[in-house]
């Protein structure tokens, strides 16, 4: 899928989201003044000039539009897998840590990096710069997605065996896994070439490649796991094998939007050649992030081992409930990755004032939606829990953990937009101390309530704890420590 660029008279700026309907309608310094001339290209450039609030929104939508589409993979994947039984739902629920793993590394994570790179090079002129990225950060990825392919395969059992999996939860988890990562290649390429084009400014197309993608996915996935249409139901497969088409249609998509002819972000010949600081630009934002990113599902691991303790059924509802974090995150999302290029343009430029100022505004901007949503399924659980299983047990647990989390995903919200915004400025070492913090209460936490013998709503409030000691501490440190460059 290709999308034609306007006409671009020889008067007028070029766009700099690639010159797609996404672009932010000014061309970066080095098309339009010497490449060190830091003012005139901050007198010009819309995401240095523009009102935040309604810049916000606008690159926002698209994004915003997609999370639609995202709640609805999730729900009918979920839904799906749900008609299955307790036990291929308690199965779903062992893997999606891993799978949310893969997608926080590649797209949140090391995307974060991506994009900050591309930003702060076009905020400051450096067109070659940003190319020069596209090849490295290629290369990152399809290294990791092999990594993240040959860990899964190695060690996939022995992670479920300590997520409290047994038995048949255990056999389905191995069937579901081995075939989902097999395209983890596919997710970090598609992700990695998304946060290509964000970093450049352009939103829009990467969220048209996605919901072109989830359109793809939903009847897939109907069709395989329950055998719609006279198919053979295949279950778990079914599911995996409509993960592994819609990241890889979305792989091919975002690789013919960045290198199409005409596009500036496609390297050139001189662009081609490897370099270690080519490499560190990125990994520098990305590794970081990585390591918060591991922590953060490292929590999410432990307290999926410490649940799953109580039996297949808890386990099942706990899943069912944590993937309610999946549509906030969704949220998030829409707003963290408009941050990034937004205050990674204005910290290259010097501006760290409104680099601040868009941060905490943006944060602000995610946390509202996500807090009444979390208010709602605090108080009225069964909405979202009784749409995937009527098992007493599975209701019970899904409701006891909505009833302690929901209050704190406002604090969840607020933390993780801050911390893309951190990664547009190139400063993300306060973000994952936050969330080292929040691994260490749950480590502890979880340790001494499991050797206490504590009740399961001990275990659900400690997650609410993590949950507001990341949020708080990211708010609090990321408002004192300076931007500036």
């Amino acid at each position: 899928m290709t999308m034609t660029p306007p006409p671009v008279s020889p008067s007028s700026p070029s766009p700099v989201g690639e010159g797609s309907p996404g672009g932010l309608g000014a061309a970066p310094a080095s098309a339009r003044s010497p490449p060190n001339s830091r003012a005139a290209f901050a007198a010009t450039h819309p995401l240095l000039r523009a009102p935040i609030v309604p810049t916000l929104l606008r690159l926002a939508a698209p994004a915003l539009l997609l999370v639609v589409f995202q709640i609805a993979v999730s729900v009918a994947d979920t839904y799906f897998i749900g008609r299955l039984g307790t036990e291929s739902l308690a199965a779903f629920s062992m893997v999606f840590p891993l799978v949310q793993l893969l997608q926080m590394l590649s797209g949140g994570a090391m995307g974060g990096g991506v994009s900050s790179a591309v930003a702060r090079s076009l905020g400051a002129g450096d067109e070659a710069g940003a190319r020069a990225v596209v090849i490295h950060a290629c290369v990152i990825s399809i290294v990791a997605g092999l990594l993240y392919l040959l860990m899964m395969l190695l060690a996939g059992e022995a992670i479920f065996r300590l997520l409290g999996g047994a038995g048949q939860p255990i056999a389905l988890a191995m069937v579901y896994s081995n075939l989902l990562f097999t395209g983890a290649i596919f997710v970090w390429l598609s992700n990695t070439f998304s946060s290509l084009l964000r970093g450049s400014g352009n939103i829009r197309l990467p969220a048209v490649i996605q919901v072109v993608a989830s359109l793809l996915h939903i009847p897939v996935s109907g069709i395989l796991v329950l055998g719609w249409a006279g198919v053979p139901s295949m279950g778990l497969r079914g599911a995996a094998i409509a993960y592994l088409c819609s990241s890889g249609a979305a792989a091919l998509l975002g690789a013919i939007a960045v290198f199409r002819p005409g596009s500036r972000l496609r390297p050139r010949r001189a662009d081609l050649r490897l370099r270690r600081e080519g490499f560190v630009r990125i990994l520098r934002v990305g590794g970081l992030s990585a390591l918060s990113a591991l922590q953060n599902v490292g929590g999410a691991l432990l307290l999926t081992g410490v649940i799953g303790r109580y039996g297949t059924a808890a386990l099942a509802g706990y899943g069912v409930g944590a993937r309610l974090e999946l549509l906030i995150m969704s949220v998030v999302f829409a707003f963290g990755q408009v941050l990034v290029p937004m205050v990674g343009t204005a910290v290259g430029a010097g501006d760290d004032r409104r680099a601040k100022r868009a941060a905490f505004t943006g944060a602000l901007m995610a946390a509202v939606p996500c807090g009444l949503l979390g208010l709602v399924a605090a108080v009225f659980p069964t909405l979202w829990i009784g749409l995937f299983s009527d098992d007493p047990a599975v209701l019970a647990t899904g409701s006891l953990y909505l009833h302690w989390v929901g209050p704190v995903y406002c604090l969840l919200a607020m933390g993780t937009t801050l911390y893309f915004a951190s990664q547009g400025a190139g400063k993300v070492i306060w973000p994952v101390l936050a969330a080292s913090a929040r691994l260490l209460a749950i480590l502890g936490g979880g340790t001494l309530l499991t050797a206490l013998g504590a009740p399961l709503w001990a275990i659900c409030a400690l997650a609410a704890f993590g949950i507001a000691l990341y949020g708080s501490l990211t708010t609090w440190k990321v408002y004192r420590v300076s931007w500036r460059i």
